[in-house]
């Protein structure tokens, strides 16, 4: 496929059709974000999202999101071979690979590590979406913590694909969250929900036990998540 092919493509965002270079920018608004939130330091952090037959615009490895400018980001297939572009890939694409294999309505996936959620995974605690309304309806009544592996060890990607079926977002034991969505946007706002909770999680901690929200009403939200389209049960209606 030519240059000029492959920038002439159209592809999804924020529920509407944008051109290639309009996607390249949403990307890197995406990572610079992610930076500017403190949730990643160093090369910390990757991001990607789905284009046409098996292809994936991503950000590359041993690059601050800090400094990503128009000529970083990379094509590449499902294994990671660099189809344009002169960087290289990030090793962590396993993971973005098992969500989108798992999940054909992702079209986007985030990576990072966003401190008070991160600080819950190493205490081997999961962010709890049942402390107020809104979450449950917009995350669903749980965001597993994938148990701590090698990274992109079989055994990791492995839990990563099973969660990924059913959820929308997880945290990861010992290293940070991971979200995704039906474009960049949506999976960045997932991730900074999860951000969110976990902050008043940890300062709920300090206080007394954690209190959620009664099951009946975790049940009705629920079925308000569905009649929005997410979660499993909303897909599977859509």
């Amino acid at each position: 496929m030519s240059g000029g092919a492959r920038h002439g493509a159209i592809h999804q965002l924020h529920g509407r059709d944008v051109s290639f270079p309009v996607l390249k920018r949403a990307l890197l608004d995406v990572a610079h974000s992610l930076h500017s939130s403190g949730w990643v330091a160093n090369h910390d952090g990757n991001v990607s999202a789905r284009l046409e037959a098996g292809r994936f615009l991503i950000t590359p490895t041993a690059l601050s999101k800090r400094v990503l400018d128009e000529t970083d980001p990379i094509v590449v297939d499902r294994s990671g071979r660099v189809l344009q572009g002169g960087r290289r890939p990030f090793s962590e694409f396993k993971m973005h690979v098992a969500v989108y294999d798992m999940r054909p309505d992702a079209k986007a996936v985030v990576h990072a590590h966003p401190p008070c959620a991160t600080a819950l995974s190493v205490m081997g605690v999961e962010v709890e979406p049942k402390m107020m309304a809104e979450p449950v309806v917009s995350l669903g009544n749980r965001v597993p913590m994938v148990p701590y592996g090698f990274p992109n060890s079989a055994e990791q990607i492995a839990q990563i694909r099973e969660m990924a079926a059913n959820f929308d977002v997880v945290t990861l034991a010992h290293h940070g969250a991971l979200a995704w969505g039906d474009d960049l946007e949506q999976a960045l706002m997932r991730l900074e929900l999860v951000e969110h909770l976990a902050k008043i999680q940890l300062a709920a901690m300090q206080v007394g036990p954690l209190r959620t929200l009664p099951d009946a009403d975790v049940s009705r939200l629920l079925e308000k998540r569905a009649a929005a389209g997410l979660g499993p049960a909303g897909r599977r209606g859509g």
